[in-house]
């Protein structure tokens, strides 16, 4: 089995919850924040609690996933379970097994300055530092759309 590792990445941005999570949910919004991660990068599907989500590179490859929860403006938990190559998913391999389910989850807490974001991922050991990177430049990236009225969430 693959050892997984629970990390935890949290930023404050300057706006209220709404527009916090419109712009982490939204189809063209999160294509941008979700850059430093793999550019291009798309989801298929729907937030709604219990549906399937597909979360894509430019290439077609990626996650299956299903929506744990969604507390609107609060909360959502996506369930990782599988993986995507050359259009096939796979949920059922020994490879995925390995680590399926895994978990990502958004928690939004409104503070005097905005809005906190906790995230909270299962991920490979060893692979810590490098996603700290890549939240660090992800969290940049969504409060630049929050905090710019000008460059705001576009769902």
């Amino acid at each position: 089995m693959t050892s997984l590792k629970r990390i935890q990445f949290s930023t404050t941005i300057e706006a209220p919850a709404g527009v916090v999570w419109e712009a982490m949910l939204g189809e063209q919004s999160y294509r941008r924040w979700t850059a430093p991660f793999t550019e291009g990068s798309y989801y298929e599907g729907t937030w709604d609690q219990g549906s399937q989500m597909r979360f894509l590179a430019p290439s077609g490859d990626g996650m299956v996933a299903e929506i744990a929860e969604n507390r609107r403006n609060e909360f959502i938990s996506i369930r990782h379970i599988g993986i995507v190559v050359n259009g096939v998913e796979d949920t059922e391999s020994a490879s995925v097994r390995a680590w399926a389910p895994s978990y990502e989850t958004y928690t939004l807490v409104a503070v005097p300055e905005g809005t906190r974001i906790v995230v909270e991922q299962d991920v490979a050991e060893g692979s810590e530092q490098s996603m700290a990177e890549v939240w660090s430049r992800a969290f940049e990236v969504l409060g630049q759309l929050c905090e710019n009225p000008l460059d705001g969430p576009r769902t």
